[in-house]
């Protein structure tokens, strides 16, 4: 008895510990060719599971401190990036999440999107056509 408790106890705590790594809360999103902070997206949790992810603030645009997505197409054009949904529909697949899509305002396209947690204060979000994707490093607030 005292066995199982011992080799049921470390797998309690792995398990506490990879849920403690939410991806839920604000990221500073880093820029994977300057490695500058350009903006803060805040990560929600729907209650069917699935991610989101809006600009909270943008900290650093070439085009301003108030940038719209001048290059997007739809009902998002020309609107603000500042409160704009840039990702969204992430489903939990094992230990990430999958099947969303990401906006990238620079150039207005949608990428198909995944995000694993790294470690407890940093998240990798992969945009992807076909089998070519490009990762950030997000970094916890």
């Amino acid at each position: 008895m005292r066995l199982m408790a011992l080799v049921a106890l470390p797998l309690m705590l792995a398990s506490m510990a990879a849920a403690a790594q939410s991806p839920v809360g604000r990221w500073k999103t880093i820029d994977d060719e300057t490695g500058r902070v350009k903006s803060i997206v805040e990560i929600s949790q729907a209650a069917n599971g699935t991610l989101s992810g809006r600009v909270a603030q943008v900290l650093q645009s070439d085009r301003g401190p108030n940038p719209v997505c001048d290059k997007c197409s739809g009902t998002r054009r020309d609107q603000p990036i500042t409160g704009m949904t840039i990702l969204w529909d992430l489903k939990p697949d094992g230990s990430e999440w999958s099947g969303g899509t990401i906006l990238d305002p620079a150039n207005g396209k949608t990428y198909k999107s995944k995000a694993k947690m790294l470690d407890a204060n940093r998240i990798g979000v992969s945009g992807c056509i076909a089998f070519i994707c490009r990762e950030q490093v997000w970094q916890r607030e």
